[in-house]
């Protein structure tokens, strides 16, 4: 059996347990999280959240990219999010690496570069008040509450960045 199978398999189980809910389709505490793929971050468990409360935006490094930005305007336009977390992490992958040496490397190989930038960067810190600034800029969300934290992979912490 795969991982696949597997994952498939649990969700059996979980259907036979889950009962009927009938959640609103927009979120109860009218919150949007923009956060990292990162498979460490249990935000549901660390900021006490249950189904149905947040909308959960994730991406490599939580950036403010374009389908960030989409997925943002449509939860504040459609479903009427309010206010908006940017939660980035200890220990991310893009703090491990070189932009320009992997952009590099993908052009030898492929022939040609990814037409998106890779988000790599060095600073937790400024990348979080990049990314909240990017949000504040765009024409696109809401003036609305957006702050910036940090998630503690290791402890589970979350401390807020300063802006």
């Amino acid at each position: 059996m795969s991982t696949i199978d597997d994952l498939v398999t649990h969700n059996r189980a979980y259907v036979a347990s889950h009962g009927h809910t009938d959640l609103p389709t927009a979120p109860q505490l009218h919150l949007a999280v923009l956060t990292c793929m990162d498979s460490r971050l249990d935000l549901f468990g660390a900021l006490g959240l249950h189904l149905g409360e947040a909308h959960l935006i994730r991406n490599a490094g939580g950036i403010a990219t374009d389908d960030a930005v989409r997925s943002l305007l449509l939860s504040q336009r459609l479903l009427g999010t309010t206010a908006v977390m940017v939660i980035h992490h200890s220990r991310c992958g893009l703090e491990s690496f070189d932009e320009e040496t992997l952009q590099h490397e993908l052009e030898t190989e492929l022939g040609s570069r990814p037409p998106f930038r890779l988000g790599a960067y060095r600073d937790v810190d400024l990348d979080v008040r990049d990314t909240v600034a990017t949000l504040k800029a765009s024409p696109f969300i809401s003036a609305t509450e957006i702050r910036g934290f940090v998630f503690n992979v290791d402890d589970g912490g979350l401390r807020e960045v300063e802006l």
